[in-house]
């Protein structure tokens, strides 16, 4: 297919697949300036699909550093009032929210001090979106913009065709039929996701060089997967690609030593050979080759924001996996292996909607948080049990096969 058409292509996907955008509906898409071309064609593709009005937020990671480097230090982190008394309407408004991925300069704010990097991060902002989409208010989702920049950190050269090519593998563009390969994609991880309900496991362990993890769970919380469903019943897909099966895990029941897997790239700086170490729950200690400062300034947040809000399993079997690609990104990094999230838990893997509050969550064994980060923990050379109440383990991925059935 053309560029042209692959772009109409990807387009559709992003607004018809993932998001769902309903005739009528506002659409509201978040992206950095470099973005704009695939922006511009989302944006088309969802006045196709009957969207009202389009409302286009651009970024610039070079404001960003600007602000890192001269601005008041007190500042960092500062949210605009008049996009949070709009963000606040979006419960009732529910329009449909996009955001497109792919750092067009990944060591724009490499030589910055990582502490004020961590901290400039609109934390009200984050807050608002990650307490919206925890209540199911609206349908969203977040794909990938494919640049030169992020290219060449893939790379080692600016080849976008091939990060292109790559994109659409992972994304299942690819397809003489994209739609429906999607619909069979998603149908395989709600038999796994079931597999796993089935077992109602207390706790899940994994094992590898550097690793030895476990991670409790709450009882009453259902594994998940693909596909999300607001409170008004709109069916969506948030994650394009995804390949996980994941739940909330207990933020007071994590134990033990974890090693990264993969690159983090996280508030605009690569972490690189991430661990961290686990008691009642809470990091305690963190290590990096470089980037450890960022990780350290995003768990002082807040005071939960160093207890774990996500566990996720993948297998080999993902796409993402298949290109054989490390993408420094965590959208595709995250779901071509096992990773867990630092920061804010899923109360929709509870039933739970906007109504709780948060005293009621955090009871529950439900972490809240203005932080949400995913990092890398799977891989050929780690095993995944399934621990029930008296300790008996029972494999799900061995050398980076799905076992349960």
């Amino acid at each position: 297919m053309t560029p042209d058409e692959r772009l109409r292509r990807y387009a559709e996907l992003t607004v018809r697949v993932g998001a769902n955008v309903q005739d009528g509906q506002d659409v509201v898409l978040m992206c950095l300036i470099e973005h704009a071309e695939i922006a511009r064609a989302v944006t088309r593709e969802a006045y196709r699909a009957g969207a009202r009005h389009v409302i286009v937020l651009y970024s610039d990671l070079h404001v960003r550093r600007a602000a890192v480097e001269l601005g008041p230090e007190e500042e960092l982190g500062w949210s605009p009032p008049y996009i949070l008394d709009w963000m606040r309407r979006w419960p009732e408004e529910r329009p449909a929210v996009i955001a497109l991925t792919g750092n067009p300069d990944p060591d724009l704010l490499a030589d910055l001090d990582p502490a004020l990097v961590g901290r400039a991060d609109p934390k009200e902002i984050r807050a608002l979106m990650s307490s919206a989409i925890s209540a199911r208010r609206f349908n969203w989702a977040i794909v990938s913009a494919p640049n030169a920049g992020w290219a060449t950190q893939v790379f080692g050269e600016p080849d976008v065709e091939r990060l292109w090519d790559a994109v659409a593998a992972a994304t299942r563009l690819d397809e003489p039929d994209p739609v429906a390969a999607w619909r069979a994609h998603t149908e395989r991880l709600k038999t796994r996701a079931a597999a796993l309900e089935e077992h109602r496991f207390d706790a899940v362990r994994f094992r590898g060089p550097g690793t030895d993890l476990t991670v409790g769970l709450v009882p009453s919380s259902h594994w998940m997967c693909a596909t999300f469903e607001t409170e008004t019943g709109i069916e969506h897909i948030p994650n394009l690609p995804t390949e996980e099966v994941f739940t909330t895990p207990d933020w007071r029941r994590t134990e033990g030593v974890v090693r990264s897997t993969a690159p983090l790239v996280t508030a605009g700086t690569r972490v690189s050979d991430l661990e961290v170490r686990f008691e009642s729950g809470k990091i305690v200690e963190v290590k990096a080759s470089a980037g450890a400062e960022i990780v350290r300034e995003q768990l002082a947040v807040d005071d939960q924001a160093a207890f774990l809000g996500e566990v996720a399993l993948v297998d080999g079997s993902s796409a993402v996996k298949g290109t054989g690609l490390v993408f420094c990104d965590t959208l595709f990094d995250e779901n071509a292996t096992c990773h867990i999230a630092y920061g804010t838990g899923l109360p929709m893997t509870l039933g739970l909607g906007g109504e709780s509050t948060r005293e009621e969550l955090l009871e529950r064994g439900v972490n809240v948080s203005a932080v949400h980060t995913d990092f890398m923990i799977g891989g050929p050379d780690v095993d995944v049990d399934g621990l029930d109440s008296a300790g008996l383990a029972t494999p799900i991925i061995r050398q980076d096969v799905w076992q349960l059935s």
